[in-house]
């Protein structure tokens, strides 16, 4: 199911039909109060929200929404600093008014993408830590470890492949489908540091190392 979070009700009916057609399952909604219901009552793959809504500011919403679903920001904002601000934020994706329907169901289709293939395997297990991927919930000595979604996202894609360095660059392409030139790549060691905070140390224990001049990497 689609989340559609757009006032300008032409444009949310043609995405509306357009989805449709293309095998999606829309849902709409006119405000952020709006988008806050739907995405409480009912299962939410994606949201499609708009910045510039009438009862908030949608970077608000954004951060918040970023935290449970993918999101696709459509937006006239489409000034260097607006982007680079919605994705430091969270967003999945960016798309600057007007745009088309056909790019839009592209770009909606490589988010969903990506984010199944963040948790293909079942479920990873490195001593006590465990790493359920079709749920996307982790456990540490059998108790949930409480992630945001990017945290978890970034576990799951180091924990994948273990043992292996990967490049601050690399994970921002990754995890955040954007680049250095879009996105601090400060924005990598800080998820780092709280997933490090929230896993705790012991010799026991998984970790992510810093590789020195390079980035990081898993050693379970």
């Amino acid at each position: 199911m689609v989340l559609l979070v757009e006032d300008a009700v032409d444009l949310r009916q043609v995405m509306s039909i357009f989805l449709r057609a293309h095998g999606y399952e829309p849902v709409e909604a006119g405000d952020g109060a709006g988008g806050r219901r739907e995405i409480d009552r009912r299962h939410v793959d994606l949201v499609v929200l708009d910045l510039g809504l009438p009862d908030e500011d949608g970077l608000g919403l954004l951060r918040e929404l970023a935290e449970r679903v993918p999101v696709v920001v459509v937006t006239a904002r489409g000034e260097e600093p607006d982007r680079v601000v919605g994705l430091e934020l969270g967003a999945d994706d960016y798309l600057v008014k007007p745009f088309s329907q056909r790019e839009l169901v592209a770009r909606i289709a490589a988010v969903l993408r990506r984010s199944k293939s963040a948790h293909a395997e079942s479920v990873l297990r490195f001593g006590p830590l465990a790493i359920d991927t079709d749920a996307r919930e982790t456990f540490l000595l059998g108790r949930p470890v409480p992630l945001t979604r990017r945290e978890y996202e970034l576990l799951a894609y180091l924990a994948s492949t273990p043992g292996r360095s990967h490049t601050r660059e690399q994970l921002l392409g990754a995890v955040w489908s954007s680049s250095s030139d879009w996105q601090t790549p400060d924005t990598v060691g800080e998820h780092v540091y709280r997933l490090r905070r929230k896993l705790g140390l012991g010799e026991d224990r998984p970790r992510i190392a810093t590789v020195r001049g390079v980035g990081y990497r898993f050693d379970p």
